[in-house]
């Protein structure tokens, strides 16, 4: 009995003479995004940066009498456990080499970037206020802890320099979709 085997070969798509749309291509995940080691770093200085504003406003014996520095301590706060969150995440991605680009999660971290880098902007500048009153137009520093306030107010603007490209870079992702 002579019979032929089958043998198997890829079958291609044939192309498309209709001059329809080409497929989409994914683009390469950019340095700062979720689950790049751009991104891990950028929710890491977020995280140092708000938890030295937290720590530095909450140790000054007198910042309960000032609404705006509550406010910091609360923004401060809010910002480290969502920096913190997703630099876990980021780790775990990276770990597992898992791609983060999902709409649902882009969507989700872009908001959540984006009211928290709104809020910790707000408490920065309502600090920065506060602290140039105490300062230069009261001229109270000698008995306040102008030097802890001016430090904090720092630490919360940089956190708030190190969370806008994450907002930035998931809103153009989302976007870009």
């Amino acid at each position: 009995m002579n019979v032929s085997h089958a043998s198997v070969h890829p079958v291609e798509d044939a192309p498309t003479t209709d001059g329809g749309n080409a497929p989409r291509v994914r683009m390469k995940d950019v340095h700062g995004m979720p689950g790049t080691p751009g991104g891990l770093a950028l929710r890491v200085s977020q995280f140092l940066f708000a938890a030295a504003a937290l720590v530095i406003m909450a140790t000054t014996s007198d910042f309960p009498s000032v609404t705006a520095f509550c406010y910091l301590v609360a923004a401060a706060g809010l910002q480290c456990f969502w920096s913190l969150s997703l630099a876990i995440v980021d780790v775990y991605a990276l770990l597992v080499r898992r791609s983060l680009q999902n709409r649902l999660v882009v969507s989700l971290f872009a908001i959540g970037d984006g009211l928290t880098s709104t809020l910790t902007f707000a408490a920065a500048c309502a600090s920065a206020g506060i602290t140039v009153l105490i300062d230069n137009d009261l001229g109270s520093c000698a008995r306040n802890h102008c030097a802890q306030f001016e430090t904090a107010t720092a630490m919360a603007f940089i956190t708030w320099f190190t969370s806008l490209p994450s907002f930035l870079l998931n809103f153009w992702s989302l976007a870009s979709r």
